[in-house]
């Protein structure tokens, strides 16, 4: 026996080989995870590269520019300063207005920009916390609508005192957008079937669901045709925090809460653990003891409750009622987001005041300038597209793969010395 032990591993056989991976699973995860967890620069340059790309957009379809440039040696300054205005018109409409005839007037623009990012933030959230655990959630838009269907009706219908009425809103909101996405977690989890496929399927039954209701007695505002419920109690709103003249309100201050704690579940807790693991590799994760199931179903009602206070920001904040129209594309949005924030939750928090200030600039672009709103859509696809393809911003910024220590998405093609192997016969 003890010869058989030392005996050289020729005299023994060859050892068994591993089974081989499917073939592409790996590479289908390593492409997903590079576009959801690219890095700081990546994300930074691809706004860039999308912001000049729109200005060469707008300078190209703007009449005055063409006629400024027909004299460009002679005063350059006029082409340039055609090609910035629509861009200082959009910093004016969402940060500062410094035409503006008080305190109140000048600063409006940036409480406009907090207003409208709340929803995305917490959408973007939802989307983000997803794609930690390796899910792909286009839902957001149908989550965000049973959010505020939920909470709305207990607005509306409910007469309760402030301090229970509101809590009670912003709760039903949660159960709302959770129970929607903890089914699409649910049917992946026993069935296998894919998460994208079910959550856009999910957000058409969500939309035609939500225009069903709204013309139902229950639902639509009496003496009214339009398919829009009643007000909301004045106690189910979120308190505004710089007076009537301005619509920020309470709900932007809990988009910050809520942010840091999605940042101390997946940072901190056991939960957010097992999220990253089952996102990492959920065969290793299952074999570690993590039930890869029941983090699905988890994960997914957690993004669903997520996209369900985007819906409540909507309902209790902004829009006051229910209408068709309750989710616009915040939903759809969100998936930007929550890639130019690389999945983070701080990172996710300040895109999506990037895209609050897209969003509320846009107006004030177009009615200053004449420059159509859509460009604000051009520049956030094109944010879309580099942020999928960090390897042609890399090529177009000249920066080079082999440098970049902590990203795991490029390195150096091993030498035969550093995998262990001699470049010469021994």
């Amino acid at each position: 026996m003890a010869e058989t032990r030392n005996a050289p591993e020729s005299a023994q056989g060859p050892r068994p080989v591993p089974a081989p991976e499917a073939p592409g699973r790996h590479d289908e995860e390593s492409v997903f995870r590079r576009i959801v967890t690219g890095t700081p620069m990546v994300s930074l340059l691809s706004v860039v590269l999308a912001i000049v790309i729109g200005g060469v957009l707008m300078a190209v379809t703007n009449p005055k520019v063409a006629a400024a440039a027909g004299y460009f040696f002679a005063r350059p300054s006029d082409t340039i300063s055609e090609v910035l205005r629509p861009y200082a018109a959009l910093v004016q409409g969402s940060i500062f207005n410094w035409e503006g005839t008080d305190a109140a007037a000048m600063f409006y623009p940036l409480a406009e920009t907090l207003t409208v990012s709340a929803p995305l933030i917490f959408a973007g959230l939802g989307v983000a916390i997803a794609f930690r655990a390796g899910l792909f959630n286009i839902g957001a838009q149908g989550q965000l609508i049973f959010g505020a269907l939920f909470g709305a009706y207990v607005g509306f219908t409910w007469h309760l005192p402030a301090a229970v009425h509101l809590p009670l809103v912003v709760l039903a909101g949660i159960v709302g957008g959770g129970l929607w996405g903890g089914l699409v977690g649910f049917l992946k989890a026993r069935t296998g079937a894919h998460e994208v496929i079910v959550t856009i399927m999910f957000n058409y039954i969500a939309s035609f669901l939500l225009l069903f209701l709204l013309t139902q007695p229950g639902f639509q505002r009496s003496g009214s045709t339009n398919p829009i419920s009643p007000f909301l109690d004045e106690t189910a709103l979120f308190p505004a925090l710089l007076g009537p003249q301005f619509r920020l309100h309470a709900g932007f201050i809990l988009a910050i809460l809520v942010t840091w704690g999605v940042w101390w579940i997946l940072s901190r807790s056991t939960t957010g653990f097992e999220f990253r693991a089952v996102g990492a590799n959920p065969n290793a994760a299952r074999t570690a003891g993590i039930n890869v199931n029941r983090a699905t179903v988890f994960v997914m009602a957690l993004a669903g409750a997520l996209a369900g206070l985007a819906g409540i920001a909507q309902v209790s904040g902004t829009e006051k009622y229910l209408s068709a129209g309750v989710a616009a594309s915040i939903g759809f949005d969100a998936i930007t987001v929550a890639l130019l924030g690389r999945s983070t939750p701080w990172g996710t928090f300040f895109a999506g005041l990037l895209f609050g200030a897209f969003r509320a600039g846009g107006v004030s672009m177009q009615a200053v300038t004449q420059t159509p709103i859509d460009i604000v859509l051009v520049i956030q696809s094109l944010i879309v597209l580099f942020i999928a393809a960090p390897p042609l911003v890399r090529a177009i910024f000249g920066l080079n793969p082999r440098r970049r220590k902590r990203d795991g998405t490029a390195s150096a093609t091993p030498t035969p010395a550093a995998s262990g192997q001699s470049g010469a016969p021994s």
